[in-house]
């Protein structure tokens, strides 16, 4: 009995170890920060980071930038509605499960915590310092595209 529970085990931990592939060097150029701007005044907002972790890319918001209507940044989201009121937007997983898909991010979402909703997502670069980012429902036609730019 302790055999066989041993050999599971060890056979499940191969398949976790052989799911998780190592990014391609394209997919890496990818990581690290990515200012957000605004679509309604184009202003820097936040500055997002992107990591991997087994293959699987997430986004987390590690900076907010001081705006027109909020000067002085803070990380308490004044401004989002339902679950994420009140929320430290450090806490909010706002890219989740990206995987490297050809030539692109996919199959992951992106959270609008402001709105309060998910969205299936896809992440292309445009160059070296440019991210379009897509949110979208259902299918991709019924979405909308930012440019994240890299930050310094």
């Amino acid at each position: 009995m302790c055999r066989s529970l041993a050999l599971l085990s060890l056979f499940t931990l191969m398949a976790v170890a052989a799911s998780a592939q190592p990014l391609p060097a394209e997919a890496q150029a990818y990581l690290g920060d990515w200012t957000t701007y605004s679509d309604e005044t184009g202003e820097a907002q936040v500055v997002v980071r992107i990591s991997e972790s087994g293959g699987v890319v997430q986004g987390r918001i590690i900076r907010v930038l001081p705006t027109e209507e909020h000067p002085t940044p803070q990380f308490i989201c004044d401004d989002c509605r339902g679950q994420y009121e009140g929320a430290d937007l450090r806490t909010i997983p706002l890219i989740e499960n990206m995987r490297w898909n050809d030539d692109e991010f996919s199959g992951g979402r992106i959270t609008d915590p402001e709105k309060d909703k998910r969205y299936k997502a896809t992440m292309k670069l445009d160059g070296p310092d440019r991210l379009r980012v897509r949110g979208y429902i259902g299918i991709r036609a019924l979405g909308r595209t930012q440019i994240w730019r890299r930050a310094n």
